[in-house]
This record gives C-alpha cells, sequence and structure tokens, in this order.
C-alpha cells in the first residue's frame, strides 16, 4: 500500500494518521514480517489492525543453487500459482530478476516460459513479495523486470510495484537501479514511459520483420518498426536508458546481413544492445553462436556506433539463465 492508503487503514484502526508514516517504516523500511513487531504502535491499534490485515509476505517454497552463485526461488502467489525469480550476485553487486506473469502468452519459439503458456497475471502483491521475502534482499542493488511473463501485459500490477519501489515512503529506490523489460507492446510502452523513470529494455532478437516473426509471434500484433518509430520521439540522453536484448542464434540472426540492419534501425537512438548467449532448451532447432561470433557482432555494431556487450551467463546449470525460468515441473513442490 501507498502511504495515502495506509492512513485509511490506520483511520479504520482507530490509530493516528501519522501511524500510517510508521506502519511505512515498517513494512518498507524494515522488512517487518508480522504486524507484531510494530512496536511503535499502541497494542489495541496492531490487534485491529491484525483482525483485517496481514503484512503479505510469503516465504519461497523452493530453492536451486548454481555453482557460480546464482540462486533461484520459487514463490507461492497470491492465486495459487507459483512463479520464480533469480538472485544474481556479482562482486559488489546483486540484481534481482523478477517475474510478473504465471507463464506467458507472448509465445516466444526460443523460451521455455512460452512453452509454458498462461497462467495468470500476478498482483502487485506477488511482485514485490519476491523482492521483500528473498533471501539477501538487503544487499540488492538492481532489479530487472526479467523473469517469467510480459509486463506489460500485466502493467498496472508492473507499474504499481515500481511506484512503491522507487516512493519515497516505499523502498525509496532510484527508478536507475530498476529495468522493465518487453517484446515491444506498443500501448504499454507509451504508457510505461508517461508514468514510470524506470529503464526500458526491448527484446530484439532480429530486425527483420518475417524472421523475428518466426521467432516471436508477437511480432505480427507489434511490429518493431513500429515501436521503433515511438522510441526515437524520446529523450535517451538523461536519466532513463534504453537497451535491446538481442539472442545470438548461430547462422541464423549473426549475420552481416542481421549486423547492417541493426546499425540501420539503432544507430540513431541513443540505446545500447546487450548480445546474450542462446541457451539450448529441449526439442528445439534453435542452436548457440559460437563465441568467436558474438564477439564478431559486439566488435561490428559498437564499431559502426552501437555500443554493444556480451551478457555474462549465469545459473545456467540450474535453469536460471535468460529464457530458461519454467515453473511448471516445480509447480508440485
Amino acid at each position: 500500500m501507498r502511504l495515502d492508503e495506509l492512513k485509511a487503514v490506520a483511520a479504520e484502526a482507530g490509530l493516528p494518521a501519522f501511524a500510517a508514516k510508521q506502519m511505512a517504516e515498517w513494512i518498507y523500511g524494515k522488512h517487518v514480517r508480522s504486524i507484531d513487531e510494530m512496536t511503535n504502535l499502541s497494542k489495541s491499534g496492531r490487534e485491529a489492525l491484525k483482525e483485517r490485515y496481514e503484512i503479505g509476505c510469503k516465504e519461497p517454497c523452493d530453492v536451486q543453487q548454481s555453482t557460480d552463485g546464482t540462486a533461484k526461488y520459487l514463490f507461492p502467489t497470491e492465486s495459487g500459482q507459483k512463479v520464480e525469480c533469480v538472485y544474481i550476485p556479482d562482486g559488489d553487486r546483486a540484481t534481482l530478476c523478477v517475474s510478473s506473469q504465471a507463464g506467458c502468452r507472448m509465445g516466444c519459439r526460443f523460451c521455455m516460459t512460452g512453452r509454458q503458456g498462461f497462467q495468470g497475471n500476478l498482483s502487485a502483491t506477488d511482485i514485490l513479495n519476491q523482492v521483500y521475502s528473498v533471501p539477501g534482499s538487503e544487499q540488492l542493488t538492481n532489479i530487472v523486470f526479467m523473469g517469467q511473463g510480459e509486463p506489460m501485459d500485466n502493467l498496472d500490477a508492473v507499474l504499481r510495484a515500481t511506484e512503491l519501489l522507487t516512493d519515497a515512503n516505499g523502498w525509496a529506490w532510484s527508478p536507475k537501479r530498476i529495468t522493465v523489460s518487453t517484446v515491444g507492446i506498443r500501448k504499454g510502452v507509451e504508457r510505461f514511459l508517461q508514468e514510470s523513470d524506470c529503464h526500458l529494455a526491448i527484446s530484439l532478437h532480429n530486425p527483420f520483420h518475417e524472421e523475428r516473426l518466426a521467432m516471436m509471434p508477437a511480432e505480427k500484433a507489434y511490429g518493431i518498426e513500429e515501436l521503433l518509430t515511438l522510441l526515437k520521439k524520446q529523450d535517451w540522453s538523461h536519466q532513463r536508458r534504453l537497451s535491446f536484448e538481442y539472442i545470438v542464434f548461430g547462422r541464423l540472426n549473426d549475420t552481416e546481413r542481421h549486423a547492417r540492419e541493426l546499425v540501420r534501425l539503432l544507430s540513431p537512438i541513443e540505446c545500447r544492445v546487450n548480445l546474450i548467449r542462446f541457451h539450448q532448451i529441449p526439442d528445439t532447432l534453435y542452436n548457440g553462436a559460437s563465441e568467436e561470433r558474438m564477439v564478431w557482432l559486439r566488435d561490428y555494431l559498437t564499431r559502426h556506433g552501437v555500443t554493444t556487450t556480451i551478457r555474462a551467463s549465469r545459473g545456467q546449470d540450474i535453469y536460471a539463465a535468460c529464457g530458461l525460468l519454467h515453473a511448471k515441473e516445480r509447480m508440485k513442490k
């Protein structure tokens, strides 16, 4: 809840208005697990709160630990689904990759989550609980909405979550610490750009319409050319960062023809490209590009004015890397 909503809760429980600020500090500042821990509220006030409310946090019901330090957690949701999020430590940084839906309806051919199908949207509580209840949450430096689901397909909950993460009476994070990814749902992107200051990442993966459509069915309704027209109108020179995610497939999207088209499309925009290794999934025709080819593509794009990096692959041994989250088989746990 926002501070204004907590004020209504305080009034309902017979507490003074300033108790709302105290509740916000207990929840978002101290991460309490129960109302009883809010010791500067009156006992009668706490009892009244407990009759109507709970903190809402749920512990992970399963964890898998990678040899590289990455951890994948399975969380229950309010609707009875289960979703995965990934904790990625890296020196003095720690990133949490959160889910916004149970499954996904975008159907990308190379993604395990897409194969899972769509089971439902997560609530803002479900999203925030991944941040609130993951072990090591106090060490987090960044959050990326790149787990299960398409954030722009559940935008109300995603915006509510990012609002509380960045609100001065919430987590009070800088929006620069949060990145939201999308296949490019135009109306969602337009609204996101108007209502949030968080970074934006576009899942591109192929610069040609027909080829992208074969890999990503969403291209039919949300064409990349139309999206780029919108993005070119934005000012990307200041606080907000725009990036493009590009999984590199051998002999499929790593040719000089693709590189030239990427330069044509992206060089007019202040952005960066993150090249991602393809992580093999069962029963797929796709193959990852060689390391040599990925380096070539990175250097070609950078040399032609498109800043490009190769993203380090983490947690592949526990199916925690990009495109591998797939909670369906763990639902029994």
